[in-house]
């Protein structure tokens, strides 16, 4: 959040207009002239991203990919910057983790500044990064002005061999204060942590709670955790628990302060991939864009309500929606984990899975991992629940012919804009619009830039109908191994609603 000192007189108004979202109290009695000041959607002046340590292994190779899509009404001026997370925290980190760069000779961030690892030119153009080895810092970044609306950062890591080996992705994300990761696990195969990655000026305290199919798993030690400021600590969920669990689902609750956090999950024979959080506890949710191919598919949900969970499962096909046979309602217990194994759902056709209750709506999180390939070729990525694609979604790194997007109209039919941008080395952006009918999923070939040099980026705009999903998934073929990564598309977080205000409050946003 930006911390610029605000007047309380103005203080909603002008931190909207900076953060990008402000709480509003409603009138105490709505007045005749209401409607007139209703909320105006402007671009965010200011936002912020963390990304992960990307890898500890020698044999890491990752590139980055910073984009804003051109967005009406931002002005010419502005930045945005990605710096490496170098302060060491209270609590030392792992071995290769949150350490500083071979440029820093061993000194933290407070001996030397770390340099900018990404800086856009202009909004509308790619910039891309590489980094090789296992040394490469998690980072924090801030961009304002008109680089700030829809600000989007990929990470994506190939790893040759070894644990985790494949295609890992991410995008970069907002700090917050509670996130959800069922799809976790503890299993003697898997290599699972959770990285926190600390933005602001000042520590954060996170607790960890873990749930397995029997409920709550007993920890002190994932109980305040601290995060240096301009930090990162990855936290090995086996480090916070005697027990071996195949499916968990991990809480993230910040106690002080704000985090980015994602799930890093390495299996020894199936590869490895990013798991990002669950969309927030809701009694229906969208799980888009589950690969034609795959060959294992596994649900995975938690509800931390009280009351029991009864879903009904359905899979969003081209043709529409599809009750799987023998798996057309799962049960979830309150408080405890459960993991239904879907096999192969989709059956050679692109596929989307949406749970609704059966009965009483009841709170849920939700992820998917998904298998691609066979005996010792198979490789894994993880679909966390989807949030709507809202007003702009936008996704970096494509290349065009490892690329698809997958669109979902879980309830009724849409049309979308798709744009592809200018590429980061040449290329003119083309738009395509597309139609999505009512309960179906579609795989589109992504349009790709006229001329294009480099990677570009995508960006998703509704024109008509109900909400759309949506979900990019990179691949990449590895000695035979169909190595992929699946990135949700949620709302770019581009647009704020600020309400019309009765004065001139300009002059308090210095």
């Amino acid at each position: 959040m930006n911390r610029t000192t605000l007047s309380l007189i103005a203080g909603t108004t002008a931190l909207a207009a900076v953060t990008g979202f402000a709480a509003l109290s409603a009138p105490d009695a709505p007045g005749p002239d209401t409607a007139a000041k209703a909320a105006a959607q402007l671009p965010v002046e200011r936002t912020s991203l963390v990304c992960p340590a990307p890898s500890t292994s020698d044999l890491a190779e990752t590139s980055y990919t910073s984009f804003t899509p051109v967005t009406k009404g931002t002005g010419s001026g502005g930045k945005a910057e990605l710096r490496a997370a170098t302060e060491e925290s209270a609590d030392a980190p792992a071995e290769g983790e949150g350490e500083g760069t071979a440029e820093d000779d061993g000194k933290s961030g407070k001996d030397k500044p770390a340099e900018p690892v990404l800086t856009p030119k202009e909004p509308g153009k790619p910039v891309t990064g590489d980094s090789s080895g296992g040394d490469a810092p998690a980072l924090v970044g801030t961009a304002d002005g008109r680089f700030a609306p829809g600000w989007t950062v990929q990470e994506t890591t190939e790893v040759a061999a070894g644990t985790g080996r494949g295609l890992q992705g991410v995008n970069c994300t907002a700090p917050d204060t509670d996130f959800w990761f069922p799809g976790a696990s503890t299993d003697a195969d898997r290599t699972d942590y959770v990285h926190l990655t600390n933005p602001d000026d000042s520590a954060a305290v996170v607790d960890i709670e873990l749930y397995g199919k029997d409920g709550a798993l007993k920890s002190e030690v994932g109980e305040g955790i601290t995060v240096g400021p301009h930090s990162s600590e990855p936290v090995l969920l086996s480090t916070l628990t005697d027990e071996r669990q195949t499916s968990l689902t991990v809480h993230v609750n910040v106690r002080s302060g704000r985090v980015g956090a994602a799930v890093q999950a390495l299996d020894d024979k199936l590869g490895g991939d990013w798991l990002a959080a669950s969309a927030d506890p809701s009694g229906s949710l969208v799980l888009p864009g589950i690969p034609k191919d795959a060959t294992s598919v596994r649900l995975v949900a938690f509800t931390p309500a009280d009351a029991d969970a009864d879903l009904r499962v359905r899979l969003a096909s081209p043709s529409g929606l599809i009750t799987p046979a023998g798996h057309e309602t799962v049960h979830v217990r309150g408080g405890m984990t459960t993991a239904v194994d879907l096999g192969d759902v989709t059956r050679g056709e692109a596929g989307s899975l949406v749970l609704t209750p059966t009965d009483r709506s009841v709170p849920v999180v939700a992820a998917l991992r998904v298998v691609r390939g066979k005996g010792d070729k198979q490789e894994t990525a993880f679909i966390p629940a989807g949030r709507p694609v809202g007003s702009r979604a936008t996704s970096a790194a494509n290349s065009g012919k490892d690329s698809t997007l997958s669109l979902t109209a879980p309830r009724t039919a849409a049309t979308v804009k798709v744009t592809a941008s200018a590429g980061s080395e040449g290329g003119t952006p083309v738009s395509k619009t597309y139609t999505i009918k009512a309960g179906t999923t579609q795989d589109i070939e992504p349009p790709v830039p006229g001329g294009l040099k480099g990677t570009y980026a995508l960006t998703v705009e509704p024109v008509s109908g109900g909400p759309v999903y949506g979900a990019r998934t990179l691949a990449a073929n590895e000695d035979g191994v169909p190595a992929f990564t699946v990135q949700t598309l949620p709302d770019d977080r581009g647009m704020v609603a600020v309400p019309e205000a009765d004065e001139d409050l300009s002059v308090l946003q210095r």
